[in-house]
């Protein structure tokens, strides 16, 4: 740095100490911000200017937890760089007033390109922090939708809803392994009622989940093969091998319950043993 570069620099410094209650009050009300949560980001930079450090390392590591706090609040990124931004505008009205006008102008210029700099930085770890956050958010919804649902001792099922992609698929198979791992259970349904439509990809998810389950030593029976969903599937030429396939939960329930050997008695589930006698 040049001899008049630096003499700039350090007539901005005495400007911020000589007029930080000001200034900082100015900022917040440009900000739109509480002056607690601005007084340490300044305390900050003015211990970098004395130390005549160019990193700011300190200040940025404090602007990057403000992004992060803010992006889990719901802040909007423009807000949260304008945060920064307003301290430019809250020193300019100091310098104005400065008798020392060449030395404060020429230092202005130098500090507003440091605070265009930290602006940027805030805002891109703001983003980067929403985007994390709304991974997180899509990944525990991922979780939500692909429940394992243990029906009887033994038997698990797996009610699927929505579009069926790799991601998914992925969650389901290892959601389903674990289960059955856990529960110690030899039957699995997979039922997909609820998914709008099979194409040859949906069709393989599945083909790959019952290969997957099978290898744990559990029965797989797939559900919810509706009209429209068999044409499709015929249509395709999707071979589903020996997979047992049925119209509805119930029909896949009754099968398994006969490849388990369980027999249901009482009036409430007569029902359900005439149809497994039937089967």
């Amino acid at each position: 740095m040049s001899l008049h570069a630096d003499i700039a620099r350090r007539r901005v410094e005495e400007l911020l100490r000589a007029n930080e209650e000001q200034i900082i009050r100015r900022w917040a009300q440009i900000a739109k911000s509480p002056s607690e949560e601005l007084i340490e980001l300044y305390r900050a930079l003015l211990a970098a200017l004395e130390a005549g450090k160019d990193d700011f390392a300190d200040l940025r590591g404090l602007l990057a937890e403000l992004s992060r706090s803010r992006a889990r609040a719901g802040y909007a990124p423009a807000d949260t760089a304008r945060a920064v931004f307003g301290l430019k505008e809250a020193l300019y009205e100091i310098v104005e007033a400065d008798t020392d006008s060449g030395e404060s102008t020429r230092g202005f210029v130098w500090f507003s390109r440091l605070i265009d700099d930290l602006g940027l930085f805030t805002f891109e770890t703001f983003v980067a922090a929403r985007e994390k956050i709304i991974l997180e958010q899509a990944e525990q919804l991922l979780e939500l939708s692909t429940p394992v649902v243990k029906m009887w001792d033994g038997i698990v099922a797996v009610p699927l809803i929505g579009t069926l992609d790799s991601a998914r698929t992925q969650v389901v198979m290892e959601k389903l392994l674990q289960t059955l791992v856990d529960t110690g259970s030899e039957h699995a349904i997979i039922d997909i009622t609820g998914v709008p439509a099979v194409d040859t990809q949906v069709a393989q998810h599945l083909l790959k989940t019952v290969v997957a389950a099978r290898l744990m030593g559990a029965e797989c029976v797939v559900s919810g093969i509706r009209p429209q969903i068999a044409h499709t599937i015929v249509t395709l030429g999707v071979e589903f091998g020996d997979i047992v396939t049925k119209a509805s939960l119930a029909d896949a329930l009754v099968h398994t319950f006969k490849r388990a050997g369980i027999e249901v008695s009482g009036a409430r589930d007569a029902r359900v043993a005439i149809r497994a006698e039937k089967a």
